[in-house]
């Protein structure tokens, strides 16, 4: 039908006219409640924006001689934080002559991306910054 026509019919319903396709040929529209359109389009939105789940890197920090039950302590919540599907940045600092033996610092970083390869992938290899190591893991 003609425009003119269709916005008659839309006026004596009282309701408007919303372009639906502009480019189709011929342009497609809908006779609708404006304000009711507008307002289901920010629910689709605010539902849309509920569902995200925002990354966030939680960061873990080590020693290179850590005793083994904090080691435990501390894998437990890498896990954790990786099943919640957040990043794990593991942040290994050497104090004093710990830097002379870097080798102990990198077999602990070593183990923590062997023992939790099965649920997590490396998404930065160790590496050294000042004076610390630091890796970071994320979900599969």
């Amino acid at each position: 039908m003609s425009a003119r026509e269709a916005q008659q019919r839309a006026y004596s319903v009282g309701l408007d006219l919303l372009e639906i396709s502009p480019n189709a040929d011929p342009p497609v529209v809908k006779i609708l409640d404006f304000g009711k359109y507008k307002y289901e389009q920010q629910k689709k939105r605010n539902e849309a924006k509920k569902k995200q789940k925002v990354i966030e890197i939680k960061e873990i920090k080590v020693r290179p001689n850590i005793d083994e039950n904090d080691y435990q302590v501390k894998m437990r919540a890498m896990k954790s934080f990786i099943e919640e599907g957040d990043k794990v940045k593991v942040t290994l600092r050497f104090r004093g002559r710990e830097m002379a033996h870097q080798e102990i610092g990198a077999r602990v970083l070593e183990r923590i991306r062997t023992e939790m390869d099965a649920t997590s992938k490396v998404e930065q290899m160790p590496r050294m910054e000042n004076r610390q190591m630091v890796m970071v893991l994320s979900p599969r």
